[in-house]
């Protein structure tokens, strides 16, 4: 079988029906499936099981009881690659945020490269449909960290590491390495895989029935999930900063002692001096992996300055703040700001200080050929007309996107 659409539900009932109807249409003609993954405490396999029965498609069901879900939505997905019969698989949600009519184009340009994922940050793709300003922000900021842990395997060849509509060769994963948790399967595989992926912009629907299932807990797995996939460098880059302020405080204790300087200008030496050992050591033990097409080490030793000197200006009044204004005890203060600026440091410093530059051909690929967004707009009715396009399989370019 050319193709498997996995589907991992959720208590999804009232959209089994639809979602079915537009994948009939948008497949009609293709040697596909339809495979539900269940895990819902209501009656949604009843329905997948009833609307098999009408269905143009093949559909099959894969019901999970609560002790077989390990690894929750994440596990589900893993499950179904596992038992999809087709070449490829693509993965969606059910609840039609993924417009079905999308599924035929992101096979298509699945055949020269590794994975298609639709992305809701690349060209004319719109993140609208998320239910509130505060889940688009969260969104954005858990894809921004994603691709600042992993610069090379997801920053260079995705926007939207955190989507959950993507085709994927079912050839080029390897289920053994996985260990899917929480919600973030597509970043679990990219984490772990060196594949050659492209993007397609889609604008993310209203939910057509039921509830979101994001909360709190889904925030917690994807922090636990980031940790467990990239503790390494993260860990890394935390001793070289806890290393740089023990040198950034015996060097002003030193100062204080022997040359008599006040404290304020011996604690901008002590911290310049820092900055730039700190500098030395992440070439070194830090971001060493990166070599590739990167920004001369003078650039990115002039980065690293830029942000450190304005993220102590920056610190400072909001530590001043939080004890002034807000109570806060000052060593929590000085806790909660260090904190948050080892985060966004260490975004920076993936995304900006280490960000390879762009060649030619991949600039040129990166715009690829124009798509009619109208065509693959959610709830449009109408299946997308597919193409191979793209270079050959031997010629494939390490990212493509629309």
């Amino acid at each position: 079988m050319d193709l498997t659409v996995v589907v991992p539900t959720f208590n999804e009932r009232g959209n089994v029906p639809e979602l079915v109807r537009r994948l009939d249409e948008a497949l009609a003609g293709r040697d596909a499936e339809i495979l539900f993954v269940d895990d819902s405490s209501d009656d949604t396999a009843d329905v997948v099981r009833e609307v098999a029965r009408t269905s143009t498609l093949p559909v099959r069901l894969m019901h999970r009881e609560r002790d077989q879900q390990e690894g929750g939505l994440a596990g589900a997905v893993a499950a179904g690659i596992a038992t999809a019969r087709g070449e490829y698989v693509v993965v969606m949600d059910g609840d039609l945020q993924h417009p079905p009519e999308l599924v035929p184009l992101l096979r298509d340009d699945a055949d020269p490269v590794d994975m298609v994922v639709a992305s809701r940050y690349c060209g004319a793709g719109d993140s609208s449909g998320l239910s509130s300003s505060w889940r688009r922000a969260v969104s954005s900021g858990s894809t921004l960290l994603a691709r600042s842990c992993f610069p090379r395997r997801v920053g260079r060849v995705c926007t939207d590491p955190m989507t959950g509509f993507f085709c994927v060769r079912r050839s080029a994963v390897h289920l053994d390495r996985l260990r899917p948790r929480g919600f973030k399967i597509l970043l679990e595989i990219l984490a772990r895989h060196d594949l050659a992926v492209a993007e397609i912009p889609f604008a993310f629907g209203e939910r057509h029935d039921g509830e979101s299932k994001a909360s709190w807990r889904n925030g917690a797995q994807f922090l636990y999930q980031m940790a467990a996939l990239r503790m390494g460098k993260m860990s890394r880059f935390a001793a070289v900063g806890a290393l740089g302020t023990i040198v950034n405080l015996l060097i002003m204790w030193l100062l204080l002692r022997e040359t008599g300087l006040h404290y304020l200008p011996a604690a901008v030496i002590a911290t310049e001096i820092a900055i730039a050992h700190n500098f030395v050591l992440q070439e070194r033990f830090v971001f060493g992996d990166l070599k590739d097409n990167r920004h001369p080490r003078w650039l990115r030793f002039v980065h690293s300055l830029l942000y450190n000197n304005l993220d102590t200006l920056v610190r400072l009044p909001v530590l001043a703040f939080l004890v002034e204004a807000m109570n806060v005890p000052s060593v929590l203060a000085q806790g909660l700001t260090l904190g948050v600026a080892f985060l966004a440091r260490f975004v920076f410093v993936s995304t900006v200080v280490y960000r390879p530059r762009r060649s030619p051909e991949e600039t040129l690929a990166e715009a690829g050929p124009p798509i009619d967004v109208m065509a693959i707009a959610p709830l449009q009715g109408a299946a997308s007309p597919g193409g191979d396009g793209g270079p050959a399989a031997d010629e494939r370019p390490p990212t493509a996107a629309g």
